[in-house]
């Protein structure tokens, strides 16, 4: 029994509360064939996970938790896991948390940078992405995928 209550904590500490460092209020456009959604959203993130909280109306629609696994209100899965339901397939890992920090995507892959950020065109059998971060807002297209991120800040 004490095993069990161990592996039972260690288990949904992935989705525990955690300290954020950092907390920003975005306007979020989020647009993929599972997920459609245009409004207000705090994004909180420390070194190690990140946190996307969307309203609307005032009430919270969705809270998604990304440290090793991604976590929304539905459960938790891998990254691989969230991208293949969510998003592609073809996704790497690691792009739903570069996109929400702004971070460069596919190791930095055809990346320009601009006077106040960066672009990124990358095209392939699989995706067809424009992907822009300046200091206003962050703007991620596939057309290929019919998936749109934006992330504009709120003055």
């Amino acid at each position: 029994m004490k095993y069990l209550t161990l592996l039972f904590i260690i288990f949904f500490s992935a989705c525990s509360i955690k300290n954020y460092e950092h907390t920003d209020t975005k306007i979020v456009i989020i647009k993929s064939p599972k997920i459609k959604f245009s409004d207000i959203g705090y994004v909180r993130h420390t070194s190690d996970a990140i946190e996307l909280e969307l309203f609307i109306a005032g009430h919270v629609f969705q809270k998604i938790h990304i440290n090793h696994l991604i976590c929304m209100n539905e459960g938790c899965m891998s990254k691989s896991s969230f991208n293949e339901d969510y998003l592609n397939n073809s996704y790497p890992t690691t792009l739903l948390q570069n996109i929400i920090l702004g971070h460069k995507i596919y190791g930095g892959k055809n990346l320009l940078k601009t006077s106040d950020g960066f672009n990124q065109v990358i095209k392939n059998n699989d995706v067809n992405i424009k992907y822009r971060v300046n200091s206003q807002e962050i703007f991620f297209k596939d057309r290929k995928n019919h998936i749109i991120i934006k992330m504009k800040d709120i003055k």
